[in-house]
């Protein structure tokens, strides 16, 4: 991710200048912001910041792993005054019609929710996930990928960038602005660190159903310093095809679900092409938005069998106008049109379910009021305006935005690698993030919505 030009900070207070419209005033209204003082304090808590980073990134927090890791959110959210709260996921929530297709059972596993202030308005959330994708091959990294390893200025380890890293920036400009302002959080700050936004949605889901919702949310994902506003559609697929197994002498005879598969493959990337020659508007930019991802492919146990079955998990990214239902129907039909060439397809179909995503584009206007916040505190912090942009991708951003109506977008650090071999994070950048965050908050709950 490029990674945008950052400048001293501007001091800003009664007075200043407006940008995007905006005041930037923050903490008791009609007070005058030390900025010094308070980059000064996210200065002097950098390096607790990152020594936070490290200890969670460490915590192996794959699906279905999360305690260890929310375990250290929790404290660390404690530490800074927070009240906490541990908030199961419902056994039933993919029965929920928003929900994702569950990977792993909910029994015992659990959000973290912590409350800052008063209690009253204004509100604004700070969501994050503490879930990691597996670190694939870690013989292929170059240090163990849940060994934190500090070089320069870089961080590696999984989890890292994608998005360990913005847990620490979010925690840095929280901690930073109650050591400079002590009361600033004049509402009700939430924060909350939820599972299985890799795969299904269902943590932030949980909360949300459970009342965890502000008056707008921030998700601190690593953006590279600017704001990510939009996304596409998201769909995961398990197609299960079955040939016919037998020994390697007989293989002219038998039927290899791998070369099937193959098949399937090719009809799935007409799909693709298909879908990228109408790229929507929103997705402006990005020259290929629409991904079909093979994920995972197994099939067969011996070199001298010809195997029974062959899985696909696939991954599609599809336009934001499509509904789950009609991505799944265009996606099915793909698969199965291979049978229109291969008779054994044809006469056996792969049989194909909903495996994680059922995911909706979604897009916050670049000029709603949270989205100018954001951009104006980044650059009164920074001196250079961020851009918004999509992503060929989703966050739980799409949640708040598409069935809580509450405005949402993505905010954080610069990553490398994110999903990938030596993962890493800039720690430059988390301080850089926080310095914004910070900004971000304090005008927040010192002008708050209705007064702009």
């Amino acid at each position: 991710m490029s990674q945008p030009a950052l400048a001293p900070s501007s001091d800003l207070g009664v007075g200043s200048s407006k940008v995007f419209g905006l005041d930037i005033r923050p903490f008791e209204r009609g007070t005058r912001l030390d900025l010094d003082h308070l980059d000064a304090a996210i200065t002097e808590r950098a390096e607790a910041a990152f020594s936070f980073l490290e200890r969670l990134v460490a915590a192996p927090s794959t699906v279905g792993n999360e305690d260890e890791a929310q375990v250290i959110v929790e404290h660390e959210l404690k530490r800074l005054g927070f009240e906490v709260e541990r908030l199961s996921i419902p056994e039933g929530i993919g029965d929920d019609p928003l929900a994702g297709v569950p990977q792993v059972p909910h029994a015992g596993r659990y959000d973290i929710i912590g409350r800052l202030g008063d209690g009253n308005d204004p509100s604004l959330l700070l969501n994050g996930h503490v879930d990691v994708v597996p670190a694939e091959q870690p013989d292929l990294w170059t240090s163990p990928p849940f060994e934190p390893r500090r070089d320069g200025d870089r961080m590696f380890g999984r989890g890292a960038g994608d998005m360990k890293g913005g847990f620490a920036m979010a925690m840095l400009a929280v901690d930073a602005l109650m050591a400079a302002h002590p009361g600033a959080i004049g509402g009700s700050l939430l924060f909350a660190s939820v599972i299985e936004e890799e795969c299904t949605g269902n943590g932030t889901l949980a909360a949300a159903r459970a009342g965890v919702l502000a008056d707008a949310a921030i998700l601190p994902e690593p953006t590279g310093l600017d704001l990510l506003v939009a996304g596409v559609g998201i769909l995961w697929l398990d197609v299960v095809v079955t040939g016919w197994s037998a020994h390697a002498e007989a293989a002219d005879r038998a039927v290899n679900p791998v070369d099937l598969s193959l098949r399937i493959v090719e009809r799935l990337r007409g799909l693709e092409r298909e879908m990228n020659t109408r790229i929507e508007p929103v997705m402006d930019g990005v020259a290929h938005p629409y991904n079909v991802n093979i994920g995972t492919f197994r099939s067969g146990d011996w070199p001298s069998s010809v195997p029974a079955t062959a899985t696909l998990r696939i991954r599609v990214g599809h336009p934001s106008a499509w509904s789950a239902e009609e991505a799944e129907a265009r996606v099915r039909a793909a698969i199965l049109s291979a049978g229109e060439e291969e008779r054994w397809l044809r006469d056996h179909p792969p049989a194909i379910r909903a495996s994680g995503f059922k995911a909706r584009g979604y897009a916050l206007a670049a000029d709603d009021p949270l989205a100018e916040l954001v951009a104006a505190s980044h650059e009164a912090a920074h001196g250079a305006r961020p851009r918004a942009k999509p992503l060929a991708s989703t966050t739980d951003a799409r949640i708040y935005l598409n069935d809580f109506a509450v405005p949402a977008l993505c905010y954080g650090p610069i990553a490398h690698d994110i999903h990938g071999i030596d993962e890493s994070v800039e720690l430059s950048s988390i301080v850089a993030g926080a310095r914004t965050l910070a900004r971000v908050i304090g005008t927040w709950f010192a002008d708050p919505p209705e007064h702009r």
